[in-house]
């Protein structure tokens, strides 16, 4: 677990045998990474600090990460790097959007409309997904009104004033309950964003990874619509611990999937994400093939040429040079490229979270 370490003398490296020992003294937030291997930077400062209904929340400031979220100890964003984290989850899946309905030569035409984001308390997943103009209406619901105050008024520059634009709609309920209804009371989605705490650490909340609610949201999106989750950490040491089980969770619901990572220094690691969609029964509109398009999975939107990935972009967002500081067409193939023995563990990975079976860890 993290911590917000009391005053601790520090000593300095001994350059020569026998020197004097240098000794400095600090706050520490200290934070693991794995079981064995952990992370630590000066603490600054600590200029908020509460504990809502359901987590502490903390904003505190570090000498490498800059303005801090943290969540009952667990670093949520940071000044210094949130922006690769909010533009891997939100504008992949963004482009992502009506690829399977064959809108290669036009994409400009199949924007997401409408989104759901479950979670997405720091406001900046609404900030990412607003600079679309196609998009017509968002509805964020997260569990915890605190988090998202806190991040209105300690963390602005995360969400840039979004709660103030009429397209977004805010509820304070539990997003698994608010999803599950009737048509008739949700609609349906372009776009469903899942960014909530990981599964070993959401308590509740990891009915949020379970193949029920993928199931759920599979019956929520419109043609051409596209689920993304934040799937954990991806690196060599710890992608067993969620993102290989959300992976394989994910193909038992959806016909394509496709994960992909940014390195979040912030998080100590490479983090998951996992992109899945449906493509449409029948051939592309003004197709005359068949009904396998294999053209339109997950796998060849990921495998994307660079200059089509920028095409995509300029169809959809007014400047992306302007408005993007980390996605871009080169960015996208590095995402997607993931390392061999990362391919290796998820091909291999055999659990299924469910309800009555929420796994996760490296076991």
């Amino acid at each position: 677990m993290s911590a917000l370490q009391k005053p601790k003398e520090l000593n300095g490296n001994v350059e020569t045998q026998g020197a004097a020992l240098k000794t400095e003294s600090c706050f520490l937030f200290r934070e693991e990474i794995t079981d064995t291997l952990r992370s630590e930077t000066e603490l600054l400062s600590i200029t908020y600090n509460a504990q809502s209904q359901f987590q502490k929340v903390q904003v505190i400031e570090t000498s490498a990460f800059g303005k801090t979220l943290v969540l009952d100890g667990k670093t949520q964003s940071a000044q210094i790097d949130e922006f690769i984290y909010h533009e891997s989850l939100v504008q992949v899946p963004m482009l992502a959007v009506g690829f399977s309905l064959g809108d290669r030569a036009d994409p400009g035409a199949t924007g997401a409309k409408r989104a759901y984001i479950g979670g997405g308390g720091e406001l900046a997943t609404a900030r990412e997904i607003l600079k679309h103009p196609s998009i017509e209406e968002v509805v964020m619901v997260d569990l915890d009104e605190v988090v998202v105050e806190t991040s209105r008024t300690q963390l602005p520059e995360w969400g840039q004033g979004c709660l103030d634009d009429p397209r977004l709609k805010v509820f304070y309920e539990d997003a698994n309950a608010w999803l599950d209804r009737p048509d008739s009371a949700t609609g349906t989605f372009d776009l469903i964003v899942m960014d909530i705490c990981d599964p070993d650490e959401a308590g509740p909340g990891i009915v949020l990874y379970t193949k029920e609610f993928y199931e759920l949201a599979l019956t929520k999106l419109r043609p051409g619509g596209v689920l993304v989750t934040q799937s954990g950490p991806a690196g060599h040491l710890n992608c067993k611990i969620v993102f290989t089980t959300v992976h394989h969770t994910l193909k038992q619901v959806f016909k394509h999937v496709v994960p992909y990572s940014s390195e979040v220094p912030s998080f100590g690691s490479k983090w998951g994400f996992t992109l899945a969609f449906n493509a449409p029964p029948g051939p592309p509109a003004g197709s005359t093939s068949g009904t396998a398009v294999p053209s339109l999975s997950a796998e060849a939107f990921a495998s994307l040429s660079s200059a089509e990935v920028d095409a995509r972009l300029k169809a959809r967002l007014k400047n992306p040079d302007e408005q993007l500081k980390y996605y871009d067409g080169i960015c996208h193939r590095g995402c997607f490229g993931l390392g061999k023995q990362i391919r290796k563990a998820l091909a291999e990975e055999g659990r299924v979270i469910s309800k009555t079976n929420p796994v996760f860890g490296d076991e």
